[in-house]
């Protein structure tokens, strides 16, 4: 099946940066052709210790070549906070002139002073953008300060360069990585999954460039420094490599009480540990405050153990994490740069959650103990990991650079959206009211595969019939094409597509939508998630269930089990299947294997049954095991009476047995009486074990078994039973039904 794919999103089937130098380089020539060569004015604004060990390397980059740029830095945030380090000093010590320090941040480090902050950093940006005039301001990543960058340079017409956009961590920073990035006209990724992000987030593809992370262009050439001296200076002269533990810890924003108590075990684990700990205060989020008062209430700045500081220079601290034999927090820098030294990181808690990370990351999502923390350290101290570059390889200022040289300050500032195609929108008029209400129902046979179109009311609108392939690629894709086909044709009958139900044979979970094991019927057909493509291709919420479980459904919604809050169904066909409703609800079991009742043993020494076993009722009483009677009576030349004949061409089946047998074959009557009997002692199985109010026989063969199946009730089960009503289905398409039914059911809940 083709799938037509919107011409921007076939660009990330392109290399990394093939096509977008390429498009650079149309760009820059056109703007020389024009004379158009008039330097770059680049604004970087930083916040915090964390992004600046991401722009530093840009801003280097940036200096080097004055013929192409000119260069303002903006600080502010907790860089120009005294308990945070006064950070501002290593931006100094770079030699970079900071041409304006703004003071934005409000003290209180909760939630209102978050906003606050946010809040006085747009009142006072307009001022310094206005004076400075940028063509291009760069903005790292997902702090509160962050969003208030970006949010004034968009509503002042300044281009935005965001760094490290589509990445996916956890707390509020998602939200706010997301919403710059929508302010954002340019976006520089360090990962080919963020990339993707970007352009499901209908991004430009043209403006996105996979460059890495840009500290990766300084940390996989940091390893040969001499470091021991600095790991002396900050743990103490005993101190060896691979021996001690680098902690850092911040307060998760959207469950701020449950991370000070986990900051608190940490603090407890490290201390059980035993091992010399370098401890940074967290950062200036909403919480931070109680986590330094948890640090002097355990009186970790005392600790022989410790050593706590507010600050540590990127090229000491790249060396402190390369060399430790252990870093445990949730600060993203343990799950980005760490992973390029190997060093074994333990991620507590979900702040980190959704980032890419290497093998040397192990998660303690719920740090919720103090045993559960330090068996984690017990597991990863002292470990050596290979190294990653899941976020750079080391090049990613020379890729960054390029691309500013080739932003044409020509182009119009209004962003371009790529969305994918969408079908047009119904009106809303008098048709689309009165739409029938209708699922989309799939019943995979071992011969046939068919998909209908069903009403609330049960009626088959429309059905497809095809053959269903022998293999699994050939068959997904049927199935595919068949739904999107029923799907369009639904529009034309007015018929308003509610979901999916699909009935399989085999063993589901319907929980996950996943069939775990196939009968022989059906080949190449375990462990098939047939939720995922489906509701991926529609759209639309789908359901999956065994088709005996299908059958129950189907007679509860349509049939005769309508009402009742127990009743079995037994399905009589190619095999021998069953569905147990129990007060109005469908029972799978623990394991999804309830109601196999084709495989209730009737018999220790039966035939051989398709399970493995033997004496089954579906060894007895199944369309294969008729067909296998009939078989050994034609090939003993015992089938055939008068008025009979079977082609040569064609197989003998479980259809001529049956016509054998109405025509006066005693031998065929007597296999039919014991395929009956088989299926009546199951029956009377199932009602000493459920005590049903009704059993329901279905299928193909269920007519030519009610009067034995009731026979032998009479004479085998419990007076107490006997009285229970066995009846032949009234349904045509049980399968399809049920299947159907699976949507309707809910949607009617969720409307009622």
């Amino acid at each position: 099946m083709e799938i037509n794919v919107h011409p921007q999103w076939k660009l990330c089937l392109q290399g990394p940066h093939e096509f977008y130098f390429k498009n650079l380089s149309q760009k820059r020539r056109a703007m020389e052709k024009n004379g158009d060569n008039r330097k770059l004015r680049v604004c970087v604004a930083t916040c915090n210790r964390a992004d600046y060990s991401k722009l530093a390397p840009i801003m280097f980059g940036i200096k080097m070549e004055p013929e192409f740029f000119e260069l303002d830095v903006v600080v502010l945030g907790s860089h120009l906070i005294d308990d945070y380090g006064n950070t501002y000093r290593m931006i100094e010590q770079d030699d970079f002139d900071i041409n304006t320090r703004l003071h934005t941040i409000v003290r209180g480090e909760d939630e209102a002073a978050m906003v606050e902050s946010v809040g006085l950093a747009l009142v006072k940006l307009p001022d310094v953008l206005n004076r400075l005039k940028p063509d291009i301001m760069i903005v790292h990543g997902d702090r509160f300060d962050a969003l208030a960058l970006a949010t004034s340079a968009a509503l002042m017409n300044i281009r935005i360069l965001h760094i490290e956009g589509g990445e996916v961590s956890g707390t509020i920073d998602d939200s706010i990585r997301h919403a710059i990035t929508k302010l954002a006209h340019y976006h520089v990724c360090c990962t080919r999954s963020a990339e993707q992000h970007l352009i499901s987030m209908c991004e430009d593809h043209d403006r996105i460039l996979l460059a890495g992370c840009p500290s990766y262009d300084k940390l996989l050439s940091a390893k040969n420094k001499d470091y021991m001296s600095i790991i002396r200076m900050w743990l103490g002269d005993d101190v060896k490599s691979k021996d001690y533990i680098v902690a850092l810890q911040h307060p998760v924003t959207t469950d701020i009480k449950h991370s000070i108590k986990m900051f608190e075990l940490t603090l407890d684990a490290l201390i059980s540990f035993n091992k010399r700990t370098l401890v940074l205060f967290p950062n200036i989020d909403a919480g931070s405050k109680e986590m330094v008062r948890v640090m002097r209430k355990k009186g970790i700045e005392h600790h022989p153990n410790f050593r706590a500081v507010k600050h540590v220079p990127f090229d000491q601290f790249i060396q402190l994490v390369a060399h430790a034999g252990c870093m445990i927090g949730n600060s993203s820098c343990g799950v980005r740069e760490v992973g390029a030294f190997g060093t074994p990181v333990i991620n507590l808690g979900t702040r980190q959650i959704g980032r890419e990370t290497g093998e040397n990351v192990l998660h303690v999502r719920d740090a919720d103990t103090q045993d559960k923390i330090l068996q984690a350290l017990h597991l990863q101290f002292g470990k050596q990991y290979p190294c990653s570059k899941i976020y750079g390889d080391g090049n990613a200022v020379p890729r960054i650079l390029k691309f500013l040289k080739s932003i044409d300050l020509q182009e119009p500032l209004q962003k371009k959206f790529c969305f994918p195609p969408v079908k047009e929108n119904i009106s809303q008029d008098i048709d689309h009211i009165l739409e029938t209400l209708s699922a989309l129902a799939v019943d995979l046979g071992g011969t046939n595969l068919r998909v209908a179109i069903v009403s609330m009311k049960g009626e088959i609108v429309k059905k497809y019939t095809q053959f269903n392939p022998k293999t699994y690629e050939e068959r997904i894709n049927l199935i595919l094409q068949m739904c999107v086909e029923a799907a369009a044709e639904a529009v034309k009958l007015n018929c308003r597509i509610l979901g999916v139900g699909i009935s399989t044979g085999g063993r589901v979970n319907p929980r996950e939508g996943v069939v775990l094991h196939s009968t022989k019927l059906i080949q190449e057909w375990n462990s098939v998630d047939l939720r995922t493509p489906l509701s991926d291709t529609l759209h639309l919420p789908v359901w999956v269930d065994n088709d005996g479980n299908c059958a129950a459904l189907a007679e509860r919604k349509f049939g005769q089990g309508k009402g009742l809050e127990n009743f079995v169904t037994l399905i009589t066909g190619t095999g021998i299947g069953g569905g147990i409703i129990h007060q109005h609800e469908l029972i799978h079991g623990s394991s999804f294997c309830a109601a196999e009742l084709g495989h209730l043993v009737v018999s220790l020494d039966g035939p051989d049954c398709s399970c493995g076993s033997h004496g089954c009722i579906e060894a007895y009483a199944s369309g294969m095991a008729l067909q296998r009677e009939a078989k050994k009576l034609h090939d003993e030349d015992l089938l055939l009476v008068e008025g009979m004949s079977v082609p040569k061409d064609e197989a003998v089946s479980a259809v001529h047995l049956i016509q054998a047998a109405k025509l006066g074959n005693v031998k065929a009557q007597s296999i039919l009486r014991t395929a009956g009997t088989a299926l009546g002692l199951g029956v009377v199985n199932i009602l000493h074990t459920i005590n049903p109010s009704l059993v329901i026989l279905s299928g193909v063969l269920a007519g030519h078994y009610i009067h034995i199946v009731k026979d032998v009730i009479r004479q085998q089960a419990l007076s107490s039973v006997q009285d229970v009503d066995v009846v032949v289905s009234d349904l045509v398409d049980p399968a399809l039904l049920g299947a159907a039914s699976m949507v309707l059911d809910y949607t009617t809940r969720r409307i009622c």
